[in-house]
């Protein structure tokens, strides 16, 4: 059973919250606005100083949408006072990161460098060339450009080089161990 989806989003200072007819929460704060329609078979209501997020039934399809929907307005809130950011590292000789203007390019060992533009709602930073910290509002949004970002070179698990996550962990293998 969904206990997230009953658990009450408290409203931090600063923080408007909307809900259309239709069923479209908008979540305004001091870092910008988000925007998101949830199913219409959930209620959503604001009291007070909470949001709550209801359903109809125990119907699996039903809580399924109802942890979904509540961790959707939760993440809006959040990224509307906080924001999200996720760490890549690059490991490798040679590969390093830049930014050029609002471009990413990368040196990650093949015959020409990786370049990558950034997007609407994302911010890239490269405070060391081989640290990338991509940040933004949108929580799906950071986790998406992250993941394409370090799809240009998976790290690999001989040596471990190419783009990781910061927190992420690499199982090594053991190389040909030769003659004997």
């Amino acid at each position: 059973m969904s206990r997230i989806g009953r658990a009450p989003i408290t409203i931090p200072a600063g923080v408007e919250i909307k809900i259309s007819e239709a069923n479209v929460v908008t979540v305004k704060g001091p870092k910008g606005t988000l925007e998101t329609a949830i199913d219409p078979i959930i209620t959503v209501s604001v009291d007070g100083g909470e949001v709550n997020v209801k359903r109809p039934s125990d119907v699996p399809w039903h809580r399924s949408l109802h942890g979904l929907s509540r961790s959707m307005v939760s993440n809006m809130v959040t990224g509307v006072t906080d924001g999200f950011s996720k760490e890549l590292d690059i490991n490798g000789v040679g590969f390093r990161a830049a930014k050029e203007g609002k471009k990413l390019v990368m040196n990650l060992g093949y015959s020409h460098q990786v370049i990558v533009d950034e997007i609407d709602g994302i911010t890239v930073d490269v405070p060391t060339p081989n640290k990338v910290i991509i940040s933004g509002i949108d929580k799906q949004k950071v986790g998406q450009f992250a993941a394409d970002v370090r799809k240009k070179r998976p790290p690999e698990p001989y040596k471990g080089k190419g783009i990781k996550y910061s927190d992420e962990v690499i199982r090594r293998k053991e190389g040909k161990t030769g003659a004997k």
